[in-house]
């Protein structure tokens, strides 16, 4: 019988803190997949919304009706504030809110309530409020807030989706991406409760998935790489074993292509760490030219950081 390495006890893996990247690695999967999330929870996002004309990100706004003394040092969501139309040309604003885990924020509800009045009071325009929760299946999950006080009724109700809403069969089934999004947030939760071989096996059941569909290249690898890293595994053999998994799975897609993607793969794990160092290299106030001296990086891309 295969022997496993020991599985941290559930009391070692709750006094755990966080994980920051992986929120930010989560955030970036919803925004790099914004408008399939959108299909996904909208069933007529397509009639809809004009998808043709892109979607634009406002992160300065959101920032601006969100002051940093309301982001607690243990607060765990990911916000995105975004641009849409309708087909019949009007601009309308979409606020996200993702929460993360064992968030269990009693005046969530309140809270989104707080920012879509904000929003609206600020820009004038419209906002439609969606909630994520990628805790448990126990996680608490507030979908509107109501208050009452002498026949003056207050209601906000807004869209919200939980991680565990789907099946795993239906989601592997689903053809739209955000479905294996949706399935890595609830393997990752697994982190520490099952062995990291049986956790790299489910890791590799997503790949397998999204390889069914014919999607360009480039969402391919960057998908992988959320995969990877987001389904956290420390055990770097198996992590050489998942590439190597990896390499034979995309040979027998693509025989001229059987290492390309690991290969870009590691070219991002790379630049992920540069930029982590140029990031830091700008709060400590280090010139953009030495930056970029010292990372390689263009002036362009630390210049967004």
């Amino acid at each position: 019988m295969k022997n496993h390495k020991a599985i941290p006890s559930p009391s070692n893996e709750k006094d755990k803190p966080p994980r920051k990247k992986s929120d930010e690695l989560l955030k970036g999967a919803f925004q790099d997949n914004f408008l399939d999330f959108l299909r996904f929870v909208y069933p007529d996002a397509q009639k809809v919304l004009d998808f043709d004309k892109g979607i634009e990100f406002l992160d300065k706004e959101l920032f601006s009706i969100i002051p940093d003394r309301e982001r607690k040092r243990d607060k765990r969501v990911a916000d995105l504030l975004a641009r849409v139309y309708l087909k019949n040309g009007t601009e309308k604003w979409i606020l996200l809110n993702v929460e993360i885990e064992g968030g269990d924020d009693t005046q969530f509800a309140y809270r989104l309530l707080q920012y879509n009045y904000r929003i609206r009071d600020k820009y004038n325009v419209s906002v439609a409020t969606i909630a994520v929760f990628t805790g448990d299946r126990n996680q608490k999950r507030q979908t509107n807030y109501r208050d009452e006080l002498l026949g003056t009724v207050l209601s906000f109700r807004y869209t919200s989706y939980h991680v565990f809403d789907h099946q795993q069969d239906i989601l592997l089934k689903n053809k739209n991406p955000f479905a294996l999004i949706a399935l890595a947030c609830q393997k990752a939760l697994l982190e520490g409760k099952i062995p990291e071989e049986e956790l790299n096996n489910q890791r590799l059941e997503i790949v397998k998935a999204l390889l069914k569909q014919n999607y360009d290249p480039d969402r391919v690898r960057s998908f992988i790489l959320f995969i990877k890293n987001f389904i956290f595994i420390k055990d770097q053999d198996i992590n050489r074993n998942f590439d190597k998994q990896l390499e034979i799975i995309m040979k027998g897609k693509n025989e001229r292509e059987p290492v390309g993607v690991i290969e870009v793969l590691k070219m991002q794990e790379k630049r992920d760490v540069l930029e982590e160092i140029a990031r830091n290299f700008k709060k400590n106030g280090i010139s953009l030219d030495i930056i970029a001296k010292s990372t390689k990086l263009p002036l362009k891309v630390i210049k967004a950081l």
